[in-house]
């Protein structure tokens, strides 16, 4: 039912009580504070979270000039993983399936029609073992099954971690000799929704110590580091939509006011370039933004190159080559943020770290949005809503069980 015009207008009319014209002028000149300030390096509890890799700053590359430039790499290739979503059915079952695929540019047709499927199943019931191993399908792919440890709480989280994991990992290995110039991963680097279970509750921290599959999943990613690093072949990941809070929180307990809600409205305001004409602010549109590249250490980007992951997975080099580093691009024309991730290994190179900002910048300018090879592999993989309610009806089928709905799938449509 549409809102009517009455109402709408009387809360419309709130927020007209609200100045934060200013309030967000202000917010930039804080940003700008904060930069300058308090991010060469940043601190928690004496210990260094944050640094740039070689100096703080910004910098901007003109659109047009960027979308003629040549190509930093002759090729490049994508990885995605998409999934069903977890879905509960009425025998306890809690099922995810999560379908990995691999794009280039150029096109390589035999590459993109190959797939690796995880199928994640959690049940309260100690009986069954659902798990297999690999087993090949259709010329060129994979799947298997992974039974999640039973747990009491988190089970779609469990599934959809394990599914969507495993998943990308195997994938981005079994075809790492396909890749000869550059792998963008559509997202983190380093699997962060596992890494957060350390500190989540009781039941994820202890599943993360005792998990076989949490501990393979940790090794395919180290181990994808290395073979690229041994290949000499950069390996980076483009994040599409930033989360993270771990620097606004750093700078909360240190006492600095941060009113964004996020990391990535703070880098905005440091980022974004404007003029005021006429006591009207407006902002440039002429040039894409960057940060330096920053090495971090903040929450979960402190696992694979700390301490911490001696006790969980082998590494042969320096464990500080396994550290996040990352920059951050502001695409004006839509006020969209972009960070680009990639282990210290390739970025500690400074032509490595200039090829892939460059080549990056480049696909951001002509795209408007992420890389053409992030795009076409986030289609390769995305399980669609026709292809998702004809599995779950096959998966009906199979389990001899119907979906465990409630009334809000089918209020806003969710139900299959």
């Amino acid at each position: 039912m549409t809102l009517d015009p009455v109402h709408f207008d009387g809360i419309a009319e709130l927020a007209d009580r609200i100045e934060y014209e200013g309030e967000e002028r202000n917010h930039r000149e804080l940003a700008r504070e904060v930069w300058e300030n308090y991010l060469d390096p940043l601190y928690h509890d004496g210990m260094e979270v944050l640094a740039p890799l070689t100096d703080l700053e910004r910098r901007c590359a003109n659109i047009e000039e960027l979308a003629l430039e040549t190509d930093q790499f002759e090729t490049m290739h994508g990885l995605d993983s998409g999934s069903i979503n977890p879905k509960v059915f009425k025998n306890g079952l809690v099922v995810d399936v999560a379908h990995a695929a691999m794009s280039s540019s150029p096109s390589d047709l035999d590459l993109h029609d190959s797939r690796t499927v995880v199928k994640a199943l959690h049940t309260n019931d100690v009986e069954p073992k659902f798990g297999t191993e690999w087993e090949s399908y259709n010329e060129g792919s994979k799947r298997r099954i992974v039974h999640a440890p039973r747990r009491d709480e988190f089970e779609q989280d469990i599934v959809h971690a394990l599914a969507l994991y495993r998943a990308e990992s195997r994938h981005a290995l079994d075809h790492a000799e396909d890749v000869s110039d550059l792998l963008l991963l559509d997202g983190p680097v380093y699997p962060k929704g596992i890494i957060r279970w350390r500190d989540r509750g009781s039941i994820l921290p202890d599943l993360f110590e005792e998990s076989k599959e949490v501990r393979t999943i940790l090794e395919n990613y180290v181990e994808l580091v290395e073979t690229f690093a041994d290949r000499d072949v950069p390996l980076a990941g483009f994040v599409k939509n930033i989360s993270a809070r771990s620097i606004i929180r750093t700078l909360r307990e240190k006492g600095v006011n941060t009113p964004w809600a996020h990391d990535a409205a703070f880098f905005s305001q440091v980022l974004e370039r404007g003029k005021v004409t006429d006591g009207e602010y407006e902002r440039l549109t002429d040039d894409l933004t960057l940060t330096n590249w920053f090495v971090s250490r903040a929450g979960s980007d402190a696992f694979f190159g700390g301490d911490e992951a001696t006790r969980y997975i082998d590494r042969k080099f320096a464990p500080e080559q396994y550290d996040v580093t990352f920059c951050v691009i502001y695409d004006p024309r839509q006020d969209l943020l972009f960070k680009i991730e990639a282990p210290r290994v390739f970025t500690s190179d400074e032509t490595c770290r200039r090829r892939i900002e460059r080549q990056v910048l480049k696909e951001i300018a002509i795209s408007r949005g992420p890389p053409t090879v992030i795009s076409k592999a986030d289609s390769l993989a995305r399980i669609g809503r026709n292809s998702t309610y004809s599995l779950l009806r096959s998966f009906e089928r199979s389990f001899d069980s119907e979906l465990d709905e409630n009334y809000n799938n089918v209020r806003w449509g969710l139900n299959y």
